[in-house]
């Protein structure tokens, strides 16, 4: 039996089992319940020679209870687990759903009396435990279909094998000096659920296809390494061919994908590192950098509960926010040239139409012509800040509690010409691709590593250099801001950790050419 078939097993019986588990508790609250099939195949060649492949399936459950013992204070619990095919047995699933409920059950009732205890004993200083009335998910049925022309559930394994040899013997074959590549590609098809007592039917699909690439080179001058991934929620076709749609994430095929990051690999590995001077001069970074700026100083300290502080003893927190009190909504923190958003709504790695609350995702204005506007969050974390959800808490798996992440995150086009921005600079640098990003505690300050730095020399392209890295305090960097590019690009991220248990999400990243001002570090 097709292992999808227990998310039909699920939706046929599951809304009618929450509703009489809810019914039979004695106090008063509500159940969500998740689930995810994920079926994967994934091939591995190094040097052009055939590494490894295979086929991976698993089905998650999670189930989430919030008890409404005082409605302006909502205690919750979580449970999940991941399993396989003996999931398709009727009986056994529905004693497994059964037990997670009553453990997310026993855990919000827990709780909500070591809740109770600690405002009993701490009095006033237990203040920070009170929480909010968290706004209820609407209501509703939608049932969404992936887009692929492969289905990657059927996929042909022998063909993914040959594509990363062809994309790795490209590699290697590419450029002098390529001492060594691997080239992973992985198509997957994912069916997910959403059910909630209160009756929500949600059945979203999705299909992943990426491929991530790792070049090392030798030369005389040094050794350089790359690793750079494309994808699109797409079959195996868009690595194959590429996709050529006109759309914001267009990429080549897997081959020529490779072959680029070669060549790159061994131009680098020959040049010379970059000594620059001290002080601030003017940088144009193209599109590829400003994914990783706006992934890490925009998108992660937008994250409501890194800004409330949940993950301050682990991942830190956010420049945008020091209290309820003190923080940066309606507010400068950028040049009125500069806005920045989140929109899963689009076409990108990171779509989806809702979240794993049930919640649609939409559009959501961080920075709208440089002053700050809305966080993404959870519904908890809208009741915080006094906010309306927007869609934005999600699970890497279903089994694990669902965490607020970014979608399809990135700056907005402007009006200027990317050649006109680096034609008006008499001395500075243009900066490409990125490679590793350093980041403060709270991402007021940020050094962010470039693959390629060109020198600009009265409007013109010069001298290749490697190794630079932007220096710089991040409203100082968004504020000397003084042009904005009309060549907006979204790039697959498959990796942004975040939480513990560590989760890993897929999403874009991206935005146009810009101009600053900022400190130039070598290395």
């Amino acid at each position: 039996m097709d292992l999808f078939t227990a998310i039909d097993l699920l939706t046929a019986e599951g809304g009618d089992f929450l509703r009489r588990f809810v019914k039979a508790q004695a106090s008063a609250g509500e159940c969500e319940l998740r689930a995810e099939v994920v079926v994967a195949r994934r091939a591995v060649a190094v040097n052009g020679e055939a590494r490894s492949a295979g086929e991976t399936e698993r089905c998650g459950l999670g189930a989430l209870a919030r008890l409404y013992a005082n409605e302006a204070d909502p205690s919750a619990g979580h449970a999940g687990l991941e399993g396989g095919r003996e999931l398709l047995d009727r009986g056994r699933m529905m004693r497994t759903v059964g037990g997670l409920l009553a453990a997310s059950w026993g855990r919000a009732r827990c709780n909500a009396r070591g809740r109770a205890r600690a405002r009993r004993r701490f009095g006033r200083g237990a203040r920070s435990l009170a929480g909010a009335a968290v706004e209820p998910a609407p209501v509703l049925f939608y049932n969404g279909k992936a887009v692929f022309r492969d289905d990657p559930s059927t996929a042909d394994i022998a063909g993914l094998r040959r594509l990363a040899c062809l994309a790795s013997g490209a590699a290697k074959a590419a450029a002098p000096g390529v001492v060594f590549n691997a080239v992973s590609i992985l198509t997957e098809l994912h069916r997910e659920l959403f059910l909630s007592s209160r009756g929500s039917v949600i059945i979203q699909e999705f299909a992943f296809s990426q491929a991530d690439v790792y070049v090392v080179a030798q030369r005389a001058a040094g050794y350089q390494e790359i690793y750079d991934t494309i994808g699109r929620q797409r079959g195996m076709e868009c690595l194959a061919e590429g996709t050529t749609e006109g759309g914001l994430a267009d990429h080549p095929d897997a081959v020529a994908f490779a072959r680029a990051l070669a060549c790159e690999a061994s131009e680098l590995a020959a040049a010379p590192r970059l000594r620059p001077g001290d002080g601030e001069v003017t940088v144009v970074t193209d599109p590829h950098f400003n994914a990783l700026l706006v992934h890490e100083i925009i998108g992660h300290p937008c994250e409501a509960d890194r800004a409330l502080k949940m993950e301050a003893a682990y991942a830190g927190r956010s420049w945008f926010l020091r209290s309820l009190t003190e923080n940066a909504r309606g507010r400068q923190v950028a040049s009125p040239l500069l806005s920045a958003c989140s929109d899963p709504t689009i076409e990108g790695y990171g779509h989806y139409r809702y979240d794993h609350e049930g919640v649609a995702g939409r559009r959501v204005s961080h920075i709208e012509n440089g002053i700050f506007g809305e966080f993404l969050n959870s519904r908890a974390t809208a009741a915080v800040l006094g906010a309306r959800p927007n869609g934005s808490a999600r699970a890497s798996e279903a089994c694990l509690v669902p965490l607020v992440r970014m979608s399809n995150t990135f700056i907005l086009p402007g009006e200027d010409d990317p050649k006109e921005l680096i034609g008006a600079v008499d001395r500075g640098f243009y900066l490409c691709g990125h490679l590793i990003p350093s980041i403060a505690e709270s991402r007021e300050n940020f050094r962010i590593s470039a693959r390629r730095v060109y020198e600009i020399e009265h409007g013109r392209l010069g001298r290749l250099w490697r190794g630079a890295s932007v220096l710089a305090d991040s409203r100082r960097f968004f504020m000397s801001i003084d042009g904005v590019g009309n060549d907006l690009r979204l790039f697959a991220v498959p990796n942004c950790g975040k939480g513990q248990p560590m989760q890993t999400k897929r999403m874009s990243n991206g935005g146009p050419t810009l101009r600053a001002r900022a400190r130039l570090q070598g290395g």
